[in-house]
């Protein structure tokens, strides 16, 4: 007897996973931010003095990055030679200025004296001194036009003199003074105005000397050898962006703001779809109620607007236009969305579903329900919202006090003793202070502060920790800038600033 052919049947499992791929990207980005978070604070931690401490008094930072010019183990500070052969810690000139104006100047003349600033030997190390250049631009304005004479002499210890560059001047020219006279650092130069017997005298003859000045201070260091990095002029600001400190706040920065940043839009967007969700299952009830079956009331509200929940709801039409069981098109949705307002809501329409009761009651009962939920939500934010002020009103106080105390306070007390020893006022003492290290301190304090508050604004206000460290985000933020626009002044990061040439007051008669 012959078999049979009997037709097999295919089976296919149409098992949907989800396309959404925000916490893979939330992932992606965390891990991202963490990594660069993390090597801000290294660079943050390598420069600060809280861990390592090498005896050469560099900064483990330029320790490691450059091996062959430092050595950490050394007790003698880095010279100029060391400090010249990394590429962090070069260095190159300021311009000092001597400005002055000498009336009634007549025969001999007059001269006064300036002193070159430079390196001491001790520091050089292995290299010479850097060459140095002094400039001078003049003005002598005289009755008649006769002739003088400019020179730059150097004077030595014997009282001789040397005669480094000289030029005859025509009284009441343009063309008034000398330039790249080679001087050398340390030693004392004169300027001459000669006027030979005969020729009239000088109303006023006013000049600037202006000579190229090394201080052995690598231009990306301050005075105790701590990194600040290169200045940059803005408007009336002269900051150090990369100043070491400052990374303490930006590792704390980019390791949470760009993943909370992420993270609440993807939680406003699900909110979005949440404040829709209870429109759309009344709706639905509705055509329910109207006779259609639960894939034509889907289909049909497919081409509603719903805002934010209008693609989910073509994806659902699409699902069950494909065949798939209502009850797990609205899983699908449930693991899209993932929030317990609507798992809650989609379990109930699920279980009445399989239960064989009246849909149309239940989807009634499950909007009224989320609905209710959304409004408890509201009134929360609404009840919140009034801590959430009092907690930025606190902040911007606190840090608003602690960048007066920077730029006030601290100033005040290191002038009091600038000399770098305790002074006493009465029964009184006052020690030296570093200001940096107060505005160390005061930096770190505020941005502690700020990822505080902002944790406590954001779990209070939503119950998510991203939305917490959104406002600290904003928060540090703000600190970066009120202390690098107001706090970090180069005067008190210990930047040297231009104090202008060592010089005469007055003059002489040349001789």
């Amino acid at each position: 007897m012959a078999k049979k052919n009997r037709k097999k049947k295919i089976k296919v499992r149409l098992e949907l996973p989800k396309d959404d791929r925000s916490e893979t990207n939330f992932s992606i980005i965390l891990a991202i931010c963490m990594m660069l978070g993390v090597s801000c604070m290294g660079f943050w931690i390598t420069n600060a003095d809280l861990v390592f401490k090498p005896i050469n008094q560099m900064p483990m930072f330029l320790n490691m990055a450059c091996p062959d010019s430092f050595d950490a183990n050394s007790p003698v500070p880095p010279t100029y030679s060391d400090n010249e052969s990394c590429f962090l810690t070069q260095e190159s000139p300021s311009t000092e200025i001597w400005t002055e104006e000498w009336s009634k100047v007549g025969s001999p003349g007059g001269a006064g004296f300036f002193i070159v600033p430079g390196i001491d030997k001790q520091r050089l190390g292995t290299m010479p001194h850097p060459q140095q250049f002094a400039n001078i631009e003049c003005s002598a304005e005289a009755d008649n036009n006769g002739v003088f004479t400019l020179s730059v002499v150097e004077r030595y210890y014997d009282l001789t003199t040397s005669v480094q560059d000289s030029a005859q001047i025509v009284a009441n020219s343009d063309d008034c003074g000398l330039q790249d006279i080679p001087v050398e650092a340390n030693k004392k130069y004169e300027i001459w105005v000669e006027i030979e017997p005969g020729q009239p005298s000088l109303r006023t003859f006013e000049f600037t000397v202006s000579v190229d000045a090394y201080d052995g201070i690598p231009d990306n260091m301050n005075n105790k050898s701590l990194w600040i990095g290169p200045g940059f002029e803005l408007g009336p600001f002269d900051i150090h962006p990369t100043i070491f400190v400052n990374f303490f706040g930006i590792g704390l920065l980019v390791a949470v703001f760009p993943p909370s940043i992420y993270k609440d839009a993807q939680a406003r967007k699900i909110k979005a779809i949440e404040d829709k969700f209870p429109d759309f299952l009344r709706d639905l009830a509705e055509y329910w109620k109207g006779g259609l079956s639960m894939v034509v009331s889907v289909r049909t509200l497919a081409r509603s607007e719903y805002g934010a929940l209008n693609d989910d709801i073509q994806k659902m039409s699409d699902q069950l236009s494909w065949g798939i069981p209502f009850g797990d098109v609205m899983r699908l949705f449930a693991g899209r969305v993932n929030t317990p307002l609507v798992h809650r809501a989609v379990s109930l329409v699920d279980e009445a579903n399989k239960a064989g009761g009246k849909i149309s009651d239940i989807l009634v009962t499950a909007a009224n329900d989320s609905r209710e939920i959304k409004f408890l939500e509201g009134e929360r934010v609404r009840a919140i919202a009034s801590y959430i002020s009092v907690i930025w009103v606190s902040y911007l106080v606190f840090m608003g006090v602690i960048v007066v105390l920077s730029k006030v306070f601290i100033p005040a007390i290191a002038s009091s003793n600038s000399g770098g020893e305790s002074e006493s006022i009465g029964n009184m003492q006052i020690n030296a202070v570093d200001p940096l290290f107060f505005l160390v301190v005061f930096f770190y304090g505020v941005s502690a502060q700020a990822v505080g508050n902002g944790a406590m604004a954001g779990l209070m206000a939503t119950g998510r920790l991203s939305n917490g460290m959104k406002h600290s985000g904003f928060m540090l933020i703000l600190a970066l800038f009120a202390f690098n626009f107001v706090a970090f002044t180069p005067d008190l990061i210990g930047v040297p600033m231009a104090e202008g040439l060592v010089h005469s007051i007055g003059r002489t008669a040349p001789g």
